[in-house]
């Protein structure tokens, strides 16, 4: 069942909101607070982009963006020695 892409709207709002409110009040650099509400945002969009691409075919020019984790990192460096030692 999809959902409606105005109710999934609404969420996003809600979840930008959440995030202003929480970067507001940060307490430190690491605050929880703020990372749960960055990862709200990110959920909550792709909850809007499958919403609106379901109704009407649509899609938004935005992306997640998701920072590579160390073991990303790893592969990626190995992949360029790799590459080098071809050359």
């Amino acid at each position: 069942m999809s959902i409606d892409p105005r109710v999934a709207l609404q969420s996003l709002v809600t979840a930008l909101e959440e995030h202003l409110a929480a970067s507001a009040s940060r307490r430190r650099e690491d605050d929880p607070a703020v990372e749960a509400a960055y990862v709200g945002i990110a959920d909550a969009f792709e909850v809007y982009e499958e919403a609106l691409y379901d109704a009407f075919g649509e899609i938004t020019p935005l992306e997640v963006y998701e920072e590579p984790d160390d073991e990303d990192d790893d592969e990626y460096a190995s992949g360029l020695v790799e590459a080098d030692a071809e050359n």
